[in-house]
């Protein structure tokens, strides 16, 4: 931590008091804020002054958030915070039941909720006591027995929208999901009493042992085998939250033993590949993800799909694609590279998979089409293409893995093409 050297501090200390108070609530918004960058901050408005608020936002800024993805948070505490008080009470109605005002009619977006579930900590609705012409109390009755549970609510809830309250209630219910899989024939048999084909060998063994005379013929069908499971994840920027979520849905998935998958093989990929199939296997899933993320050194950086799906061919197609294994390719499809080297490597791993699913996030958007070049190049060389930005959407996944004729939404976008 770097040294700072002893503050004027100014002489209205109640700015000081306030830039603290807001650096806890970025830290209780998921900001990693410690006590060096509050210093910081403090000497940074000593130094800018407060005559302009554009100046005060971006010292502010440049002193607390350190990623691109931390700038939408910084903006909303920043707002509620600093320079809009109605905001504030907007976010009371959303967070709050709404009895006594009446809620505008819009929803929340992309980190508003853990803005002002960081600000709004602790703060309990006042809602006072109805009372009749006398002046006694009565009792308001709600009845709620038609409304939606909060699970019910919680499973259609993008994961993008989702306070950290409503994140770490998420992961507990994804900690409960399974991705069962049904078995499938393979060439080699195994003794039948009903089977349909003859085992000639153990039919002339049991002959050999009685001198040659031939008493029954054995009979055998073929042995189930369980397939593999590969899972490549997008970590880029835009995929950063979706992907967080995903992977503790396949953390339970790898340590739930009786699903029937042989092996659960996980990549992640942005600009670069790297196999966390390991960090999966440990049983604490919080260690698992930071173990993996520590792997992961592109993680929230840049989109290189095709590259990076060059390098799984090349490097580990062979080793982890054995006994049909089902490749379940996790990415909002926009890349930066040549749409033609995509679709061939996309045509390739599609080849080399019994089944090629492709969850893609932006599949919530109900004008969803297919105009990106990178999704144009991968839609034709997938089995099924299906949403994934919700507890409801891995949910419906489960339900479909196993049958080959799901295809999802990729017949309707194919017509798009």
């Amino acid at each position: 931590m770097p040294e700072y050297a002893p503050l004027d501090l100014p002489e209205n200390p109640k700015l000081t008091h306030n830039i603290t108070h807001f650096a806890r609530a970025l830290r209780k918004a998921g900001l990693p804020v410690g006590p060096g960058r509050v210093l910081g901050a403090i000497r940074a408005v000593e130094a800018a002054g407060f005559t302009s608020k554009q100046d005060f936002f971006f010292a502010l800024r440049a002193c607390f958030v350190n990623r691109p993805e931390q700038r939408a948070v910084f903006a909303q505490v920043f707002r509620l915070y600093w320079r809009d008080p109605r905001y504030l009470e907007h976010m009371m109605s959303l967070m709050l039941p709404a009895i006594r005002g009446v809620q505008e009619d819009r929803t929340a977006k992309a980190a508003e909720k853990r803005a002002a579930e960081a600000l709004l900590d602790g703060i309990q609705p006042e809602i006072p006591e109805a009372r009749d012409d006398e002046g006694e109390e009565t009792l308001i009755e709600i009845d709620a027995s038609l409304t939606m549970s909060r699970e019910e609510k919680l499973k259609t809830l993008d994961f993008e929208q989702m306070s950290t309250a409503e994140m770490a209630q998420a992961k507990r219910m994804l900690a409960k999901l399974s991705l069962p899989v049904k078995p499938f024939a393979s060439r080699r048999g195994m003794p039948s009493h009903s089977g349909h084909r003859i085992d000639p060998r153990k039919t002339l063994r049991a002959a050999m042992r009685r001198g040659g005379e031939m008493r029954r013929i054995h009979l055998q069908k073929p042995r189930p085998r369980w397939p593999n499971l590969v899972v490549l994840c997008d970590i880029s920027g835009s995929m950063s939250q979706y992907s967080r979520m995903v992977l503790h849905f396949l953390h339970a998935v790898a340590n739930e033993k009786g699903a029937g998958w042989a092996r659960v093989h996980a990549f992640t990929f942005g600009t670069r590949l790297t196999n966390i199939t390991r960090h999966l296997a440990t049983r604490d899933v919080d260690a698992a993800l930071a173990a993996a993320g520590q792997e992961a050194q592109d993680w929230e950086g840049g989109t290189r799909i095709g590259a990076c799906l060059h390098a799984f061919n090349r490097d580990w197609s062979r080793r982890v694609m054995g006994q049909g294994a089902v490749v379940l390719l996790i990415t909002d499809g926009l890349d930066r590279g040549e749409g033609d080297d995509l679709s061939r490597e996309m045509e390739r791993l599609h080849l080399s998979a019994r089944r090629l699913i492709w969850l893609n996030p932006l599949l919530r958007w109900d004008g969803f089409a297919p105009k990106a070049t990178g999704i144009r190049a991968m839609l034709p060389h997938v089995d099924a293409f299906r949403a994934g930005h919700s507890i409801a959407t891995l949910e419906d996944l489960a339900l479909a893995i196993s049958r080959r004729e799901d295809m999802g939404e990729k017949a309707r976008l194919m017509t798009m093409l």
